[in-house]
C-alpha cells in the first residue's frame, strides 16, 4: 500500500498535547488534537513507527471510516461501504468491539453484530468467496464508537494497550501506568545528566520510564503489536522501525536516577523490572523513607507519585509524609520537584504554592501534577528527538 492513512493515538485525558508532541517529533505534521486523541495522516510506515516510539499514548488505531449514522440500515450501508480489503486479509480474523454514548444507535451488541456483517458482506465480495470467512490468519480488533450519531470505525494496531512495555515483571498493589510515568517525566524540564529521583519509587516504573528517556530507548522495542502481522505493511517497514529504534538509542549516556522505597519487596521488585527492561545497573535503588533522602548535588528533579492518603488509617502518617518532603526541599531551593496526587491539601501540607498545576488522571482517580521549579536553572533541553519520516 503506497497511499495514506489516517492514523489515531489515543491518549488518557489530559495527555492530548503531550501526545501530539510526540506524533510531531516523529516528523508527522498533519496532526488534529482532539478530546482523548491525536488525529494523523501519513503512510503506512507510521504504524511501526507511532508504535514503537509513542511514550504516552494509550493505543495506535487506524482509521476505517467516519460518518453519521442514526438507523441500523445506515450503519449497514456505509459500513458495507468502506474499503476493508485494503487493510483485512481474506483469512483475517476481525472481532468487532463497540460503545456508544448520547447516540440513536445505543444497542452496542446489535451495533457489534451490524458491523461485523456489512464488513463480511464487503469481503466475501472482494475476494470472491461464496460461503464463510475462514478468519484463521492475522488478527484485527475492530471498534465501532458512537458518540452523539457519529460513528467511528477503527482497527487496532497496537495489540495490548502500548503501557504495555514488556518489562513489568512485578507491580505493586496500586501501579502507575507506564504511559502516565513517561508523561510525569516528559512534562519536567529534566535533562540526562541531571540528577533525577523518585523517593517512593513502588514497583519502579517512574525511574525506568525517565531511563528510557534519558537513553532515548523506543519504549516498544521491548514487545509485540498486532500489527506485525498485516500484510499491507511491508516486513521492510517494520526492519527499518526497529532499526531506526536501534540507531538513535544512546546507550552510552550516563544517567543519575535514583529510586527508594521504604518497602524491600517492593525495591527488589523494581530492580527486577529494571534488568526486565534492560537498564541492568543504570538506576541506583535504595531502601529507605522519604524522611531520610538528603539530596547532595544540586539543579536536580524530584519525580514521585506518593501515597494519596485514601485509606482508612492511611491519611495522617500520609500528611506527615507530605510535611516532611516540604521540609527536606526548603534546604535544596535548585531543585524541581513534582509530584502527582489526589490529595487536596497537598500545598498547604508542603508549606508552598506549586509553580504550576496540572489536572490529571491516574486511572480513574483524579489527582494533580504539582509543579515546582528550582530557582537555579540550566539552560533547558528538549527529551524529544528530531526523526526522519
Amino acid at each position: 500500500m503506497t497511499q495514506k492513512v489516517t492514523l489515531i493515538a489515543t491518549a488518557a485525558m489530559g495527555l492530548e498535547a503531550i501526545v501530539a508532541r510526540e506524533v510531531k517529533a516523529l516528523g508527522y505534521e498533519d496532526v488534529q488534537v482532539e478530546n482523548g486523541r491525536v488525529v494523523f495522516t501519513a503512510e503506512p510506515s507510521a504504524i511501526p513507527r507511532a508504535n514503537l516510539w509513542l511514550r504516552t499514548a494509550d493505543r495506535v488505531k487506524l482509521l476505517a471510516g467516519r460518518f453519521k449514522a442514526t438507523t441500523f440500515d445506515e450503519l449497514f450501508e456505509k459500513t458495507k461501504a468502506l474499503p476493508w480489503e485494503d487493510f483485512i486479509a481474506e483469512d483475517g480474523e476481525f472481532p468487532v468491539v463497540g460503545k456508544s454514548v448520547k447516540s440513536k444507535l445505543y444497542s452496542v451488541p446489535d451495533c457489534q453484530s451490524i458491523v461485523k456483517k456489512a464488513i463480511v458482506e464487503r469481503l466475501k465480495q472482494k475476494y470472491g468467496v461464496a460461503s464463510w470467512l475462514k478468519e484463521s490468519g492475522a488478527f484485527y480488533r475492530v471498534e465501532i464508537a458512537l458518540h452523539k450519531d457519529e460513528a467511528l470505525l477503527t482497527i487496532d494496531t497496537s495489540g495490548s494497550g502500548l503501557h504495555k512495555r514488556g518489562y513489568r515483571v512485578g507491580q505493586g498493589e496500586a501501579p502507575l501506568k507506564e504511559t502516565l510515568a513517561a508523561a510525569l517525566v516528559q512534562i519536567t524540564n529534566w535533562h540526562p545528566d541531571q540528577p533525577f529521583v523518585d523517593p517512593f519509587c513502588g514497583s519502579g516504573t517512574i525511574a525506568i520510564e525517565a531511563a528510557l528517556i534519558g537513553q532515548n530507548i523506543a519504549p516498544g522495542f521491548n514487545r509485540e503489536f498486532a500489527s506485525e502481522e498485516w500484510g499491507f505493511i511491508s516486513q521492510k517497514a517494520w526492519d527499518d522501525a526497529f532499526q531506526e529504534a536501534e540507531d538513535f538509542a544512546n546507550y552510552d549516556q550516563p544517567l543519575n536516577i535514583t529510586g527508594s522505597d521504604i518497602n524491600p519487596d517492593l525495591i527488589t521488585i523494581a530492580k527486577n523490572n529494571a534488568m526486565e527492561a534492560g537498564l541492568g545497573g543504570l538506576i541506583s535503588w535504595k531502601q529507605m523513607q522519604m524522611s531520610d533522602f538528603k539530596p547532595k548535588q544540586d539543579n536536580g528533579y524530584l519525580v514521585s507519585n506518593p501515597p494519596y492518603g485514601e485509606r482508612m488509617g492511611e491519611r495522617e502518617e500520609v500528611e506527615q509524609m507530605y510535611r516532611d518532603l516540604g521540609s527536606i526541599m526548603r534546604d535544596h531551593p535548585s531543585w524541581s520537584v513534582y509530584i502527582l496526587t489526589s490529595h487536596e491539601g497537598f500545598e498547604s501540607l508542603y508549606g508552598k504554592s506549586a509553580t504550576k498545576k496540572r489536572k490529571l488522571f491516574n486511572g480513574f482517580i483524579k489527582t494533580d501534577y504539582y509543579q515546582y521549579f528550582g530557582k537555579s536553572k540550566k539552560t533547558k533541553f528538549s527529551n524529544n528527538k528530531s526523526f526522519s519520516k
